[in-house]
């Protein structure tokens, strides 16, 4: 018996035995809640667009904590691949326990510089994926599923000008959570969605131009690390929140406050 199999057979954890789908899951947010759910006994399936390098990087990882990992390629501004991840998960693992609705693209500026084809890309990246990625879980999906996405702490503070467009992106999962958490309810299936506040990643680094700003706007002065925001998705993901559905959960170091 090789020492990778051992780990897998001997590991238990809140997850041992679910598989775990995490969108855009080769950096920040997304590799720390790839990491977390796998320490936590899941076997997990991340998806990247360019980072191919970096993913399987964060697969090696979960491979070391003795789970599986696999890394896929999928564009989640393209209809078919939101929905194809999820296929590609099922089909590897065999089901899916758990969809991370992570990935997600930021564009702030000035209202009167969008185009539409920047208003088309958000909107197809940070909503129609996210909702085409969640109707294919959920149609794989045993009781006791979960459906957690990330959104920002701007749906509830949007601290000044530059994010309209992505503000009213993210702020849409919040009504496509709680509808879902409505329409899957019967079916033992919960929906949650989890707000950031400034959190330090290559995307957002905490010593970046804009860090010291941002930081200012929290209750705690500092940015968050992404590992703070996969712990709050880890509990979700969990036995211990099966009658938490259709929340809202803010890691944002009182952002909102």
């Amino acid at each position: 018996m090789t020492t990778q199999g051992t780990a897998r057979e001997t590991a238990q954890g809140p997850l041992t035995g679910k598989t775990v789908l995490v969108t855009g899951g080769s950096r920040g947010i997304g590799a720390a809640t790839a990491l977390r759910l796998a320490r936590g006994g899941a076997d997990v399936a991340l998806t990247y667009v360019n980072g191919k390098d970096a993913a399987e990087d964060v697969v090696q990882a979960v491979e070391a904590t003795g789970r599986r990992a696999i890394a896929l390629r999928a564009d989640s501004a393209d209809a078919a691949e939101a929905a194809g991840a999820v296929e590609r998960t099922v089909e590897v693992y065999g089901g899916i326990d758990v969809l991370v609705n992570n990935v997600g693209v930021g564009m702030l500026g000035p209202l009167d510089t969008f185009t539409l084809e920047d208003v088309d890309r958000v909107l197809a990246v940070n909503v129609r994926g996210v909702f085409l990625a969640s109707q294919a879980a959920a149609s794989r999906m045993p009781a006791g599923g979960r459906i957690i996405t990330v959104g920002t702490c701007m749906t509830h503070r949007v601290p000044g000008p530059g994010g309209t467009l992505y503000a009213m992106s993210k702020a849409a999962l919040v009504g496509l959570t709680k509808a879902l958490a409505r329409e899957l309810g019967g079916l033992g299936i919960t929906a949650n969605i989890v707000h950031p506040g400034p959190t330090d990643t290559d995307m957002n680094p905490a010593a970046g131009p804009y860090a010291e700003a941002q930081a200012a706007m929290t209750a705690l002065g500092r940015f968050g690390r992404a590992e703070e925001v996969a712990a709050m998705v880890g509990y979700l993901a969990g036995p211990d929140a099966g009658y938490v559905t259709g929340a809202e959960f803010s890691v944002d170091g009182g952002h909102a406050a």
